[in-house]
């Protein structure tokens, strides 16, 4: 069971999926472009994405965790949300990002504990506008178990869409 598929599934609106293992988008490089003007100096994928956060209603962020972190990928594609920070807390410019609700799904396997990863995508969440987070949603035992098999993150993937399509 793929859990972005269950949670398509559900969705009563459109969507957009960026994977970030395979969509052409740099990481941050820090050049400050962001202080003195609007938006990024990289031009690449991230621009239509940037596009889409400004009105969409949701934003869920799906990710496996590493070492009890979300992947170095996932970091490289949220480290470009660093513009929107830059604008409201250095620039004191008002957001346009339309409010939004948000939700993050982690799978993971071994020892890893969810929480840190939780909290870093969650802080992440709130820079591009998401004032309503949904509870931890994942799977977190799949060496032993997939997450196909896992009843428990089924039904919060279904209380999650009830949230999101509300």
């Amino acid at each position: 069971m793929n859990l972005i598929n269950k949670l398509k599934g559900k969705l009563n609106s459109e969507y957009m999926i960026i994977n970030a293992y395979y969509a052409n988008i740099s990481p941050c490089i820090d050049c400050r472009y962001c202080w003195s003007n609007d938006g990024c100096s990289i031009n690449d994928e991230m621009t239509e994405i940037y596009k889409y956060i400004t009105h969409c209603d949701n934003i869920v962020i799906v990710s496996p965790i590493y070492f009890s972190q979300p992947t170095g990928k996932l970091l490289d594609v949220c480290s470009r949300f660093q513009m929107y920070f830059i604008q409201k807390y250095f620039r004191n410019k008002k957001t346009e990002i339309k409010p939004k609700k948000g939700a993050v799904i982690l799978v993971g396997g071994g020892d890893g504990n969810p929480v840190k990863a939780h909290e870093t995508l969650c802080g992440i969440l709130h820079h591009v506008n998401v004032t309503e987070i949904f509870g931890l949603v994942g799977s977190f035992n799949t060496n032993e178990k997939p997450a196909s098999e896992d009843g428990e993150v089924a039904k919060k993937i279904d209380n999650l869409a009830k949230f999101l399509n509300d």
